[in-house]
């Protein structure tokens, strides 16, 4: 697997669009539920080569709002393969410590399913390795209405003025709040297209697309996204200029700290500027 540069900062969030199960079975003559299963295999292997990685959070979208469209028979396929993997991946996710979350419209799941989801992110609670978000029921606009309802809630129940109501008390309320916001967003099957998946959090983030089916995508071509994603200069609305110069102030600050360095994040390894996301907690 490719290495990263001691020098270079991993992306702390990657969001991955798993896209091409369908395709990959369909072209080795098999049903689409078996490129189901096989992609199972890929998160596995994803999850590891973000903690190779250096990944603090990983989001995988495993169930858009509208994949409930699908034909019937294929979506009580995926709810049974989601329960079975559940119960089957828990014990080794604690063994690796991932934290397990679920982002999404948690409702729309059976009582069995929802009761197995609670028990696995609190079984999982206590690691700290990494987090793994699955996306479940998802839609990034799901998630932005959601964040205004809660909002105009408050504002109604007079606990919060309209007035306050700006870009950090929307980040306060999405799903992901409290997780930097993503850095690379990959999506595998060759689609050139966000699909509604964590609309507002994207705002900044690097786009890569590869034309892996999802059950193709290895370690290898994970590690090879994240050596594409550190030949990108972000910017975050700034010149070149302006960002060669922020991080040169934190090459002096990992020699000299002061308070005016307390945006960068500076480690024996690694000098970057620190952008935090709005509403994101303190390390």
């Amino acid at each position: 697997m490719t290495a990263i540069p001691a020098s270079s900062a991993p992306p702390r969030h990657v969001a991955i669009i798993m896209d091409g199960n369908g395709r990959w079975a369909q072209q080795l003559g098999k049903p689409r539920h078996a490129g189901h299963r096989a992609g199972v295999k890929a998160v596995r292997s994803s999850v590891e080569a973000a903690i190779d990685n250096g990944v603090e959070v990983l989001t995988l979208f495993a169930f858009s709002s509208e994949n409930w469209n699908r034909p019937q028979q294929e979506v009580g396929l995926l709810m049974e393969l989601f329960l079975a993997t559940l119960r089957s991946e828990v014990r080794s996710m604690n063994k690796n410590g991932i934290r397990l979350k679920f982002i999404g419209d948690l409702s729309t799941f059976s009582e069995r399913l929802r009761g197995e989801m609670t028990r696995a992110e609190q079984q999982t609670a206590g690691n700290e390795r990494i987090t793994l978000n699955m996306a479940v029921s998802y839609g990034g606009r799901w998630d932005i209405a959601n964040a205004a309802r809660e909002l105009a809630l408050e504002v109604a129940a007079g606990t919060r003025s309209a007035e306050s109501v700006d870009e950090t008390a929307i980040s306060e309320k999405l799903s992901t709040y409290g997780q930097p916001m993503p850095d690379l967003f990959i999506r595998t099957g060759g689609e050139l297209r966000i699909s509604n998946f964590l609309l507002w959090q994207l705002a900044y983030a690097e786009l890569y697309f590869s034309e892996k089916l999802w059950p193709d995508f290895s370690k290898q071509e994970f590690a090879r996204a994240v050596e594409w994603f550190h030949q990108r200069e972000r910017r975050f609305g700034m010149t070149g200029e302006q960002v060669a110069g922020e991080s040169a102030t934190c090459s002096q600050a990992a020699v000299e700290p002061t308070e005016d360095s307390a945006d960068c994040a500076v480690d024996k390894n690694t000098i970057t500027i620190r952008h935090k996301a709005a509403g994101e907690k303190n390390a």
